[in-house]
């Protein structure tokens, strides 16, 4: 089993349709970063998420978390307070409530480091970039992605100048 790891926190179940993305995209694009996902709220179960916590410590994998909160997000500032491993907060609600919810999500203390993503597909290349510092495998595929986006750009633009002509 892979040694990196995306754990993808969420909120409730009814962010599993937005989080899923994340793994998908993984899947997509050929990443072989494990991606996991499990449910805990800060709000409602704190003594359940720092459990969970705990046990992520003892691992030996590098992890990531991309914590997926509505409302007011808890979650992320809460998983970046207790870890020391990087949060990305991705949160499904930002159409809805706007920079309100980076003020949320991502407005933590000084020591409480949070970063902060509007898509999940992002959220997934973001934490695969971090992942690849540890794993060439992932540098490699992340080298692979990059190139085919470059290629899609130059392909485009090469059929619109032939079009001009």
């Amino acid at each position: 089993m892979t040694r990196e790891r995306i754990i993808v926190i969420m909120g409730s179940k009814s962010d599993l349709h937005f989080a899923k993305r994340i793994g998908d995209f993984l899947q997509k694009e050929g990443f072989t970063a494990n991606c996991e996902y499990i449910i805990s709220s800060a709000h409602r179960t704190p003594e359940v998420l720092l459990n969970k916590l705990k046990k992520h410590r003892d691992l030996d994998a590098n992890i990531v978390y991309v914590t997926i909160a509505g409302l007011s997000d808890a979650l992320s500032g809460v998983v970046a307070g207790f870890s020391t491993n990087p949060v990305i907060a991705c949160p499904p609600d930002v159409d809805k409530f706007g920079l309100t919810k980076v003020f949320s999500s991502a407005m933590t203390p000084t020591g409480v480091p949070v970063l902060f993503v509007f898509k999940p597909e992002n959220a997934a290349l973001a934490a695969v970039r971090i992942l690849s510092f540890s794993a060439p495998s992932l540098r490699r595929q992340m080298e692979k992605y990059l190139q085919k986006k470059r290629e899609a750009v130059v392909e485009a633009d090469n059929e619109i100048s032939h079009q001009n002509v």
